[in-house]
């Protein structure tokens, strides 16, 4: 782990956080002048994040042989939107100017359920987005772009930041009051989405 460490700061520091910021204001270039769009921004995954990722397992088997190429979200890129139906139009926009290789659309597992809702999209990196003096190894093929609403990017930093805590176990209490608060976004989403719709055609 020492290795990998060592290996993805070197990467973080040459290569990510230069190509996170070029990443960013491209996004804010391409986007320019587009309607009820709150914020867009890029960051580098930091490095305490990518090394507990890299040692994620499934079912006692390591996720990830080879994190430093398989992991791609090593940049990342958040788009957040006002409205519900601005998340496929600003993806129809996107989609114009970037080759994605894979995109996904976050939902709950069942209908009822309540989390994370957002669609992500893995983007090939431009080649001229990339730093032009840095070793090609160091610059990863591939950047995520997620796409929310106002209430989803809310939500999902809350979570994240309780859910993550250290030395804290959420209890069965603790889960029903995170999925209480994401049905809260949702009912959010739904009826300003709906009053915006109303409200435009008058």
């Amino acid at each position: 782990m020492s290795d990998l460490k060592n290996i993805y700061s070197s990467r973080f520091h040459k290569a990510l956080l230069p190509l996170a910021s070029r990443i960013e204001a491209e996004l804010q270039s391409t986007l320019k002048g587009f309607p009820r769009i709150d914020r867009i921004s890029a960051r580098a995954k930091s490095i305490d994040r990518f090394l507990q990722k890299a040692a994620k397992t499934d079912n006692g088997v390591q996720k990830y042989t080879d994190p430093i190429n398989q992991i791609q979200d090593q940049v990342g890129a958040r788009i957040v939107t006002f409205y519900l139906d601005d998340v496929d139009l600003v993806s129809d926009y996107v989609n114009k100017y970037y080759r994605h290789i894979e995109v996904k659309q976050h939902v709950p597992d069942t209908c009822k359920e309540f989390g994370y809702f957002g669609k992500h999209f893995i983007f090939l990196i431009p080649d001229e987005l990339k730093p032009s003096k840095v070793t090609a190894n160091l610059i990863p093929n591939f950047f995520e772009l997620q796409i929310v609403t106002l209430f989803q990017h809310a939500w999902s930093e809350a979570e994240h930041d309780i859910s993550y805590k250290p030395s804290c176990e959420l209890t069965s209490e603790h889960l029903r009051k995170v999925a209480f608060t994401a049905a809260q976004a949702w009912g959010a989403d739904m009826i300003f989405s709906e009053l915006q719709k109303e409200i435009s055609k008058n």
